[in-house]
């Protein structure tokens, strides 16, 4: 497991690759490159991703125990798209941040957008898709201590989280449909998406309610065992 021992670089690695670098590679993506070449765009943000959870890490053991429980828990959210209308990948990013960080969490919600999406269809959607699941996972890990302490606050997220993927999406439907990002079309679009956001909202109303504690239970357990 790669380590950054630089503290600077690694600060500056966790500000600017969520902030700067995956939005400016997305953007190039959508307005300059051909749709067809999508795939390297996607791979870009794994790579992306990847040096964002590298540079949350300080210790190379530490690092690869993490690593291992955020591929298991990529894994569960991968599995868990096939799960008809009511999709966990929310929930599990959420719970996999505010246990592990946003670091994990961003990772998480990314590589399981580009994975599963090998069967649900990879296409210029698949770096919006990868970001908002991103997005969603270092926001959670930025609040994890509000979170993990009421329950109330980590559905009420898990809600809001919901209306946020579907806001971003719309941003990637202005753009392909309208051509350029015109506000009329996005609010529209927002207003014909909102049967889907309140789907988006209510699945992660459910699994964070019903499933977080256990989740969270587990992951405590390995986090004191391993020294995490």
């Amino acid at each position: 497991m790669i380590v950054i021992e630089n503290k600077s670089i690694r600060n500056f690695f966790r500000i600017s690759i969520p902030v700067m670098f995956i939005p400016l590679t997305i953007f190039i993506g959508t307005t300059l490159v051909s749709e067809k070449k999508h795939l390297i765009i996607s791979f870009s943000v794994v790579l992306l991703s990847l040096l964002f959870f590298i540079s949350g890490i300080e210790k190379k053991n530490i690092g690869t125990r993490r690593l291992v429980i955020v591929s298991a828990m990529t894994a569960l959210c991968v599995v868990g798209r096939f799960i008809p209308f009511f999709q966990p990948i929310t929930a599990l990013t959420i719970i996999t941040a505010i246990y592990l960080g946003g670091e994990s969490g961003f990772m998480v919600g990314a590589s399981a957008a580009f994975i599963s999406n090998f069967y649900f269809g990879q296409g210029p959607w698949t770096p919006f898709q990868m970001f908002s699941w991103g997005c969603i996972g270092l926001i959670a890990g930025l609040f994890s201590k509000q979170l993990v302490k009421s329950k109330f606050l980590l559905v009420l997220f898990g809600v809001l989280s919901g209306v946020l993927y579907s806001m971003i999406m719309d941003v990637w439907s202005t753009l392909i449909y309208n051509g350029s990002f015109s506000l009329q079309f996005y609010i529209a679009t927002v207003i014909t998406a909102f049967p889907h956001t309140v789907l988006y909202s209510v699945s992660n109303f459910i699994f964070l309610f019903f499933c977080s504690n256990s989740f969270g239970k587990k992951l405590n357990r390995i986090k004191i065992k391993y020294g995490i």
